[in-house]
């Protein structure tokens, strides 16, 4: 008997005698079945830097996109473009479930190798699309979005395999790195458009991809087979505070990429230059990676739901506090820090909360959670740009045809905020219990 199934009788014995057992200490033995670090820092550290690509592309497209908007050989306008990174990072969610049976099917690093090699190439032929925008959408956002979606599965289910009281800390620096990269990356991006070119710009990133990122897939190994992990838990469907966590995430992902879609867009209409945009976005990016190792730390200390329900409620106040007075650059920055700081810490609550509800089929269940952000990771910057091209925004040079899109994104974020606060509550009313 494996010892993943192991702690699997363990934890369903205990569930059937106790009912809150779900949220006790595991039994000594199942602590020790997981190592909580030796090879798990290294599966950690080449995590973090293939979510650093991830995660800073992603963040990077709201410099790219303005770029593609300004091009005077593609004829289009922020809306469209806005739904080619939407679709990317639909799709980078929307294959979870299916990235999992893969990986169970051909390994972690034979995979990993081959979703690498995806991402990279996928970005060099972008760069042959820039004036099809058919050819943006397969590309960019289809073939691109597949590529990373394997990529970012394993960064959410392999620190599962090998930390149990660490998990918080372990996905934060996983998270954190994705931090790092979405500091990085857009202010690289603007440096290369300027000097280089936007076709060279997706170039470059390709290349760097493909050389960074397939050491680090070398670098990746499962502890143990993924079964028990990967084998989702149905029962957890009639699981009120799951499903209440579920559509929180599902809610709140709606609103989360809208500042780095659109804070370039943003600062030029109040008189800001190009590289100043990309800075702000560097901030924020550079804020979530602070706000994802401490929400890591936190989860470890006050509990996963506590950090997620925390950090939600000031990713809204937020937005509908300090943005829409933003109409100079200290007060937008500060939005850019203190936004990306909770936003960062969210990606890290939400996951480990999960994991906490099923730890013994924690990888598939982050897998079906992470698919129900596909709406939102569709939907949620380009409606966020209908609104803002609806009010001639993207034209404007004032704040106030975006306040629409503004309150749109707070009142998602105020939404998925009571969601948790209902899923918290329905597991313990004590508000100050660890949880």
């Amino acid at each position: 008997m494996s010892t993943l199934q192991s702690i699997t009788q363990l934890d369903d014995l205990s569930n059937h005698t106790r009912p809150n057992a779900r949220f006790d200490h595991p039994p000594p033995d199942a602590a020790e079945a997981i190592p909580d670090g030796g090879y798990g820092w290294t599966v950690v550290a080449a995590c973090s830097f293939i979510i650093f690509w991830i995660n800073g592309y992603t963040t990077a497209w709201g410099v790219l996109q303005t770029a593609i908007v300004k091009s005077p050989t593609l004829h289009s306008n922020v809306r469209t473009i806005t739904f080619v990174g939407g679709l990317y990072m639909a799709c980078m969610v929307a294959f979870g479930i299916a990235s999992i049976r893969v990986i169970r099917f051909f390994g972690v690093r034979y995979t990993a190798l081959a979703a690498t090699t995806v991402f990279g190439l996928g970005l060099i032929a972008t760069s042959f699309t820039l004036e099809h925008l058919g050819g943006l959408f397969s590309i960019a956002g289809l073939l691109v979005g597949v590529g990373t979606s394997l990529l970012y599965t394993m960064t959410n289910s392999l620190p599962l395999q090998w930390f149990s009281s660490k998990l918080g800390i372990a996905n934060g620096l996983v998270k954190g790195g994705g931090g790092v990269g979405a500091t990085v990356l857009p202010l690289a991006a603007q440096v290369l458009i300027d000097r280089f070119g936007l076709q060279w710009t997706f170039r470059i990133f390709g290349i760097l991809i493909i050389i960074t990122g397939i050491p680090c897939a070398l670098a990746l190994k499962e502890r143990s087979t993924t079964g028990t992990l990967s084998r989702f838990d149905w029962s957890l469907l009639k699981d009120v505070p799951f499903l209440t966590l579920t559509m929180a995430g599902a809610v709140g992902v709606f609103a989360l990429f809208v500042p780095p879609f659109f804070l370039p867009l943003f600062s030029s209409s109040i008189g800001l230059s190009a590289s100043t945009g990309a800075g702000l976005v560097g901030g924020f990016g550079a804020a979530t990676a602070v706000g994802r190792i401490l929400g890591g730390w936190t989860c470890d200390r006050i509990g996963a739901f506590n950090t997620t329900m925390i950090t939600c409620l000031v990713n809204s106040i937020s937005m509908l506090a300090i943005w829409p007075a933003s109409t100079s650059l200290p007060p937008l920055f500060i939005f850019a820090i203190v936004n990306g700081c909770a936003n960062g810490s969210f990606f890290v609550g939400l996951p480990t909360a999960v994991a906490t509800i099923a730890p013994h089929s924690a990888a598939a269940s982050i897998s079906l959670m992470v698919f129900f952000w596909t709406p939102g990771n569709l939907l949620g910057a380009p409606l966020a740009g209908l609104l803002i091209e609806a009010t001639g925004a993207a034209d404007a040079m004032s704040i106030e045809p975006y306040r629409a899109a503004i309150f749109y994104a707070a009142g998602t974020g105020i939404l998925a905020t009571l969601l948790i606060v209902a899923a918290r509550l329905r597991l313990d009313t004590k508000i100050l219990k660890k949880l």
